[in-house]
Order: C-alpha cells, then structure tokens, then sequence
C-alpha cells in the first residue's frame, strides 16, 4: 500500500507532537515539509508502517504502538529511546533503505523486533 501523501507541518506535528518529520495515520503519510516528498528512505519508513497498520487491522495496531512507547518510555524514562525502541519503528528503520522490502515483507515481521 502506497498510501495518501499529504504535506502539511500542522498535522504533522500535531500528531507526532512536533517531534517527527513524517507520520503515518492510516491511510495517510503526513509530511511536515514538500522537500520530504522527495525522500525515499523516509517514504518507506512510512510506507512499512501502512503494512504494519493494515496487517493489526488499523486500530490495533496505534493501540499496541501507544502501549509499547509507554512500556518502553518506563523502561528507558527517555522519550527517544523509547521511540526508537517501539517493534514497528525498529523494523521501520532497520529496513527503510531497502526500496524493495515492502515487496517481500512477511506479515507480522515486527514481532521479531519485541525480543531486541
């Protein structure tokens, strides 16, 4: 799924608490600047979110996503460590060089990123 690209720094940092250059609310990936159309690695970052997503049947997964930034937001008591330690973000980032990854990704992939 590719997702509607929408460029908007309001959205974007509404919903990412101003932290974020990108964020997926399903179906959409929010920019928060029109230079960041053109970035692919943070497009595929997004877009392996939007399978993440759809995989949990939407809601799903922005309520395991919210449960493991707190668990790992106790865990570290760092807001970015949390971040970057949450399964989707890890798979996320492991994998958003790879253009082609979206291709061959296996459903559920992230749940090998909870053991790290």
């Amino acid at each position: 799924m590719k997702g509607k690209i929408i460029v908007s720094k309001f959205w974007t940092r509404f919903f990412s608490a101003g932290k974020a250059q990108a964020i997926t609310i399903f179906p959409f990936i929010f920019l928060r600047e029109l230079a960041n159309r053109s970035d692919k690695v943070l497009i595929n970052h997004e877009r392996i979110h939007l399978s993440q997503a759809l995989e949990l049947l939407i809601l799903p997964f922005y309520i395991l996503y919210l449960l493991e930034f707190l668990f790992r937001f106790v865990q570290y008591r760092n807001f970015l460590q949390a971040y970057v330690h949450i399964s989707f973000e890890r798979e996320a980032f492991e994998n958003e060089e790879n253009l082609y990854y979206i291709n061959k990704r296996r459903p559920f992939s992230f749940l090998k990123y909870l053991k790290k």
